[in-house]
């Protein structure tokens, strides 16, 4: 299983100290020194749609310049704009075999983590 987010995030440390006290391994990639990759946002695309994951509430998305959010009119641009500026992917991100989730939620985790096992 893989966790995706930034360090600095608290919903991204609520997750992997979550993670951690239910003893869940994971490999944790950090946006800020790892990047992301485009085959890697494709594919989430494909699987959930850039929508769901392009976090117009993050402050980086609003410190956007107005042109560059209105050119946001389709994946090619929105998954350009995230390979550039992955702070904008809604965190932290979920990938655990074919399940896939953006965010944390507590009762989301439960389900997924405790009653699969």
């Amino acid at each position: 299983m893989k966790v995706y987010g930034l360090t600095t995030c608290k919903r991204t440390r609520q997750a992997l100290a979550w993670l951690k006290a239910q003893n869940v391994d994971f490999e944790f990639q950090n946006f800020k020194t790892e990047g992301i990759s485009p085959g890697k946002l494709k594919g989430w695309d494909a699987t959930s749609g850039y929508a769901t994951f392009l976090n117009k509430k993050s402050l980086t998305w609003k410190r956007l310049p107005a042109e560059v959010r209105e050119s946001i009119k389709n994946s090619e641009n929105a998954l350009a704009l995230l390979v550039e500026e992955p702070a904008i992917i809604k965190r932290p991100v979920i990938e655990d075999e074919n399940f896939l989730l953006f965010g944390f939620d507590e009762k989301v985790y439960r389900e997924h983590f405790l009653h699969h096992q």
